[in-house]
């Protein structure tokens, strides 16, 4: 207990957009990582241009929260100018830490931008605590753990090394089939490189097998009548098990979802934040709210839970060989950008809602307010009677008063 009280653990959450890293900071993140145009695993995400990531950090450096930027592809001859071309920009804007996997790009990041932080990618397939002395002799300043290690083995790892590095370990989102990331299946079927940002998630998609003298005639695997999918596992959960990860030293706590939209990287970092929070007041305060974070996680999107590696090797309990669709308990409407002075809320429209419908106000302070659509302004000023096109500014008018970064959602 008295350990638990002594960390403090950093909750650092995923952000794929500007807009999405700014309800991560108001929502609860100690830090957000982000990725650039390029050199980063998240290829199809939006991404942030230099301008975003200099914004990005500006807000989130006001308001305490630190910005890390990732570069962890495994990099290939024709990269590595480009790399340097790239830390060089990223040099002047001052990000809190590069996440990096490829030793030639470690070397740059140490030649070019010294006095930024170096972070090891899980991608570096970190499983040992020879490994992380390796690093710390390199001057990295935090290891990313492999997905694949359990909590007694980074209990292990933080015994064996020096106390000012850093453990980070994701603790929440997709699992990957392959060790650590090293996905060879998209390249192979479809040509595009998993390990150069470019992944089409082949371990979501539905097998068969075909016979070599009978092309195009395919034979289903059969678990159920919809087939199986043969890699698609379910996603990593630790909001139960809080005081273990603390117990076992990490010092980041990381939540996956660069391609996540704004409403799950709300739910993820409220429902941790207060997790955390309560966690280091008492375990027992902890344990008496769960019902609550266990509420508010399902709420989002998901794929089933697993606790992964945590606590011994997964087994067939933890894939999903029936479909590869998304949980959903709710459905994202847009974040309040702004209220007027006639106190409507500002947004920009993502699924279709209509007048007279009972939304919910997700608040970052952890509550939620049920409101009844009164009105739909479009920015000419016309009365709407629903909101059925995509990325469409409007203004609603709720029963209910909204503030700047409020999330609007519906009950599935």
């Amino acid at each position: 207990m008295d350990e638990i009280k002594r960390k403090r653990p950093e909750l650092l959450i995923p952000a794929n957009s500007l807009d999405v890293l700014k309800i991560a900071v108001i929502y609860g993140a100690d830090a957000v990582y982000v990725g650039g145009e390029a050199y980063g695993l998240r290829a199809k995400a939006h991404n942030f241009s230099m301008g975003e990531i200099q914004e990005g950090i500006s807000f989130a450096h006001q308001r305490g929260v630190k910005v890390y930027v990732t570069a962890n592809i495994l990099a290939h001859n024709q990269d590595l100018e480009g790399v340097r071309a790239y830390f060089q920009e990223l040099k002047e804007i001052k990000p809190d830490a590069l996440i990096i996997s490829d030793p030639g790009i470690y070397d740059i990041a140490c030649e070019i931008c010294p006095e930024i932080e170096r972070h090891i990618s899980t991608q570096a397939n970190n499983t040992n605590y020879g490994t992380y002395l390796f690093w710390h002799r390199m001057g990295a300043k935090r290891v990313v753990s492999a997905r694949e290690l359990s909590l007694e083995e980074i209990r292990q790892i933080r015994g064996k090394i020096p106390p000012d590095m850093e453990i980070e370990s994701f603790i929440h989102g997709a699992m990957c089939i392959s060790y650590s990331g090293r996905c060879l299946l998209s390249n192979y079927l479809t040509g595009r490189d998993a390990n150069q940002g470019a992944c089409t998630h082949p371990c979501r998609w539905k097998y068969a097998v075909v016979e070599e003298q009978r092309p195009g005639e395919y034979l289903p695997v059969y678990e159920n009548d919809r087939g199986t999918y043969l890699f698609n596992s379910k996603d990593l959960c630790m909001i139960e098990h809080i005081d273990d990860l603390m117990g076992a030293g990490i010092d980041s706590f990381k939540i996956e979802g660069r391609m996540r939209a704004a409403l799950y990287v709300a739910t993820v970092a409220r429902t941790y934040r207060r997790a955390i929070d309560d966690c280091l007041e008492s375990v027992e305060k902890y344990r008496e709210n769960m019902d609550w974070y266990r509420e508010q996680i399902g709420g989002c999107t998901y794929r089933q839970f697993t606790t992964g590696f945590f606590y011994g090797k997964p087994n067939e309990h933890t894939q999903i060989y029936d479909e590869s669709t998304y949980m959903r308990g709710y459905t994202y409407l847009g974040r309040v950008e702004a209220v007027d002075s006639r106190g409507l809320g500002r947004i920009t429209q993502k699924n279709k809602f209509s007048v007279g419908d009972t939304i919910e106000i997700m608040k970052p302070d952890g509550s939620d307010i049920k409101a009844v659509v009164q009105g739909l302004l479009d920015t000419e000023g016309r009365h709407r009677e629903s909101a059925p096109h995509s990325r469409e500014v409007l203004y609603v008018q709720l029963d209910q008063s909204m503030e700047e970064y409020d999330i609007l959602r519906r009950e599935e």
